[in-house]
Order: C-alpha cells, then sequence, then structure tokens
C-alpha cells in the first residue's frame, strides 16, 4: 500500500480542483510514492494529533484542515504549526489534508451533518456553476453505441439522479484523407461523405481526461472531430452548505436543545425564536456566515453554522433563526466521514480515527 493510493481515493471522493481559492488542501508533507503503513484520521493536525499516529505505528495523517495554510518562510519552532511541522518531518510523517473540497461535494461534510439531523430530500443550499462541461463529437452512425458506452463508462452523461443521459442528431459529414493518413472509410486523395451522428453529452470538468481519452480509443476515425464546450449551468452536486428538511416539525426551543445534545455542546448561540415550530433546516460546516442570507431566500427556518460574529447575527433580519454551535462542534463528524470512507475501500489496511480532541475551544 503507498500514499499515492489513499490520495487517489480521497481525490475521487472530493477533487482538489473543488476547493476554494483561498484553500492549500493536498498532500502537504511527505511524498506520494512512500509506502504506508497505516492512516490516522483527525480533524485537525497538532503535536499530540502525530505522537497518536507514531504510537500506533500511522505514517499517513488525513485531516480536514490543512496544517499549511499560509506562506511560512521560516521553521523555527516559534508557534504550534511550525512545531508539528518539523515533527512531521523529523518522524517521516506525510500529511494530508481534504478540507473545501471536502466541504463542496454533495456527500461531503455537510451531509454527514445532515445525516446526524436526520434531514430528509437534502440539497446543496448554494450549488456552484461553471462546473459542467459538454462534449459533442461525431460518430459513424454504426459506432454511436460503442463510443456511448466508452463516455458513460467513463463517468460521461450523469444529469442528477439519471444517468447514460446523451442527445444525437443525425447527419453527414465529409472530409478528404491525405498522403500518410490510414482512413476508416473512402480513398486517399478523394472527398468521402459519411453518415454520422452528433453525439453530445455531459460532465463535471475534472472528469475531461479520462472521458475524452475513452472517446479516442472507442472512435474509429484517426483523428477525431469533437467540440468540447464550459457551461455556465450550476451543478446541484457540488457547492455550498446543504437544506433539508425534519420528518415532522418540532418545538423550535426542543430543536435547539436537540442541536446541544446531538453535538454535545453547553450552548448554543441563536438569534431570536420566531414562530413555535421549525422544519426546513440550512446548515453550513465551518465558518458559514456567508450563506446567511442564501438560507433566508431557501426558505429555512433554522440555519445552522460556525464562527458568526456579532454583527453577523443581525444578518438573519428576522426571517430565520440562525444558530452558531461552534466551528469543531459542526464539522467532528467528518473524522467518523473520513474514516468509513477509507474503511469501505481498505477493509484489511489500518485506518485509525484519531484518540485526541483538537477543539482549542473550552466552556465552563
Amino acid at each position: 500500500m503507498y500514499i499515492k493510493d489513499i490520495i487517489q481515493v480521497l481525490e475521487n471522493l472530493a477533487p482538489p480542483c473543488l476547493q476554494e481559492e483561498y484553500d492549500n488542501a493536498g498532500l502537504l508533507i511527505g511524498q506520494a510514492s512512500w509506502p504506508c503503513t497505516g492512516i490516522m484520521v483527525s480533524l485537525d493536525v497538532t503535536e499530540a494529533t502525530l505522537k497518536d499516529a507514531i504510537k500506533k505505528g500511522c505514517n499517513l495523517v488525513v485531516a480536514h484542515h490543512p496544517i499549511l495554510f499560509r506562506g511560512i518562510k521560516k521553521l523555527t519552532g516559534k508557534n504550534y504549526v511550525e512545531q508539528t511541522i518539523i515533527k512531521a518531518i523529523k518522524n517521516d510523517i506525510a500529511i494530508y489534508a481534504i478540507h473545501t473540497n471536502l466541504d463542496n461535494v454533495l456527500h461531503g461534510v455537510n451531509h454527514a451533518i445532515a445525516e446526524k439531523l436526520k434531514l430528509k430530500s437534502c440539497k446543496i443550499l448554494q450549488p456552484k456553476i461553471g462546473q459542467l462541461q459538454k462534449l459533442a463529437v461525431f460518430v459513424p452512425q454504426d459506432h454511436i453505441d460503442k463510443v456511448s458506452n466508452a463516455l458513460f463508462e467513463a463517468g460521461a452523461g450523469s444529469i442528477g439522479q439519471y444517468s447514460e443521459c446523451s442527445f444525437n442528431t443525425a447527419g453527414t459529414g465529409s472530409f478528404r484523407a491525405n498522403e500518410g493518413t490510414n482512413p476508416f472509410a473512402g480513398n486517399i486523395g478523394e472527398r468521402h461523405f459519411e453518415a454520422e451522428s452528433r453525439l453530445e453529452v455531459i460532465f463535471p470538468h475534472w472528469k475531461s481526461g479520462p472521458i475524452l481519452k475513452a472517446m479516442k480509443d472507442s472512435h474509429p476515425y484517426e483523428e477525431v472531430a469533437y467540440d468540447l464546450y464550459p457551461l455556465a449551468n450550476s451543478f446541484n452536486e457540488v457547492g455550498s452548505g446543504m437544506i433539508g428538511i425534519l420528518n415532522k416539525p418540532l418545538e423550535t426551543s426542543a430543536f435547539l436543545i436537540q442541536l446541544k445534545h446531538t453535538f454535545k455542546i453547553p450552548t448554543v448561540r441563536h438569534t431570536r425564536i420566531l414562530k413555535k415550530k421549525v422544519q426546513k433546516i440550512a446548515l453550513c460546516g465551518g465558518a458559514g456566515s456567508f450563506l446567511t442570507a442564501t438560507a433566508i431566500a431557501a426558505g429555512a427556518d433554522v440555519y445552522i453554522t460556525a464562527d458568526v460574529k456579532y454583527h453577523e447575527f443581525f444578518d438573519a433580519n428576522d426571517k430565520l433563526v440562525l444558530a452558531d454551535i461552534g466551528h469543531y462542534e459542526s464539522e467532528q463528524f467528518t473524522i467518523e466521514l473520513l474514516f468509513d470512507i477509507l474503511k469501505q475501500n481498505f477493509p484489511n489496511f489500518a485506518v485509525l480515527k484519531t484518540a485526541v480532541n483538537s477543539n482549542p475551544v473550552k466552556y465552563l
């Protein structure tokens, strides 16, 4: 088992291209070519986390928060970040961060929170645009099935809960094969007309590499004629936050108490209660006050997030209950999420949850 094998699974789950511009997800310390002795999953990386990993024989820490976030010009051990990096390097511990890219996928951090709250009919609160591409390829009509199947197997043609979606338009293509070619049909030096179909499929842009390869491998032409378009459509499987509904309405105060129990926190900071019962719940793990207006527009009764500043509570504007449950608390189930995914993919390999609670915030 090599570290690159673990990285492949993580990046299939949450492609690095989905991280926000300010983020620094990915392999931060170590080399993908190293053999892996064990995986330690954590929310943060601290010296205590590394001690736990070393003690348990794990040379890869998979964390949600990147220990390297801003530029570092010196490694003198003056703060916990530098101390942690030095310890990782000295002990040949690789560190991989899967941060906002895991926040931005449908079955990522926010889905884990929604599951704990037992929300139904969940969807992304603020889908991202510009994540899709359309491929239009011109195929001889008797090869449509072969090329279509290859594209579908490579990941093209999925729209929501539907798969193998495509569109075909019949027409006539023309070409002249010049010297040095090996044409599929026609004679060298003569214009040839071929009955073709324009085959169209859509897919997330990060899958373009294998999809274009599948197209070329399955296509009978030496030179494949195709168009690749960026789309401005929103993509409902990628974006920020999540919204869903409770099985039945709950009294607002009872729901807030349920939050305390579910997330094991002594207090919930929230705006005033507006109505007796709530059912439509929006949420965003970590610092999510930027989505308050979006939650209001979506008709949420409650918006759950963390790191809400004093003046940002006013943004609720008596339209919903804005609840701050704490940063660590909102994302604590990410450890369980990553553990389950890695264990499913590597059932006979050492995947462990850290025993360290890295929450720097304490309550009296």
